[in-house]
């Protein structure tokens, strides 16, 4: 049985207001996606990790490696135009004989705790698809100008990743996506418009995306020496 983590790394960051992809911005002089690589290296169940990346920051990413000591990347390959794209071009690059497991993890979620990911690579072995949720724990409303009307929190889910699948379920799901034209929000959409059954597993508040400057913001204050 094989465990291999892709990390896709082509955003553009925008919307943290960075002139450079938020996962190369530096926190106490280390790239973000550095703390990202770092969980997975140190995760004794992960075999390896790929990176879809832009090719002007492949040098970068190779520094990376070099500089933290991540010799489970073995491979950084070039992303697509969407998300979607740039996993698929991971997923290719897998070739395997043996049972794997592929976790796909946002590069700019640091803080990723290495329990969470622990339990779930232990429990994709038994449910073939997961997902790390976390439960909503604020009220929840409908509407725009004014309230509308209120969402029962308890089955409500706030996705985060990884999202952890059977090889042959994530493969069979992009290449329908890919042959329908059809983009989904992340990977668990498509494994479950493919007629596969996701698990939901335990996430973290710890595990947030670093997206606008008030995630950096927070990311700052708790990784502040």
């Amino acid at each position: 049985m094989k465990n291999i983590a892709i990390i896709p790394s082509g955003g553009s960051g925008l919307r943290a207001g960075a002139n450079i992809p938020k996962q190369y911005l530096k926190f106490n002089g280390k790239e973000l996606i550095a703390y990202t690589l770092e969980v997975f290296q140190s995760c004794e169940l992960i075999d390896e990790i790929i990176i879809p990346a832009k090719k002007e920051y492949f040098k970068l990413l190779n520094q990376i490696k070099e500089k933290y000591s991540i010799s489970k990347l073995i491979k950084i390959v070039e992303g697509g135009k969407e998300r979607q794209d740039s996993v698929y071009n991971a997923l290719s690059h897998i070739s395997t004989d043996e049972k794997t497991f592929v976790a796909v993890h946002d590069a700019a979620r640091p803080l990723l705790p290495i329990n969470i990911l622990n339990t779930a690579l232990k429990s994709v072995q038994k449910f073939d698809n997961i997902v790390i949720a976390i439960n909503a724990k604020d009220t929840l409303i409908n509407g725009d100008e004014f309230v509308d009307s209120f969402i029962e929190r308890k089955s409500v889910f706030y996705v985060q990743t990884p999202q952890i699948f059977k090889y042959e379920n994530l493969k069979k799901a992009m290449e329908l996506a890919k042959k329908e034209n059809f983009y989904g929000t992340d990977e668990s959409m498509l494994v479950k418009r493919a007629g596969f059954e996701v698990k939901i597993a335990e996430g973290s508040a710890l595990n947030f995306k670093v997206t606008t400057e008030s995630d950096i913001e927070l990311f700052k204050a708790i990784t502040k020496v």
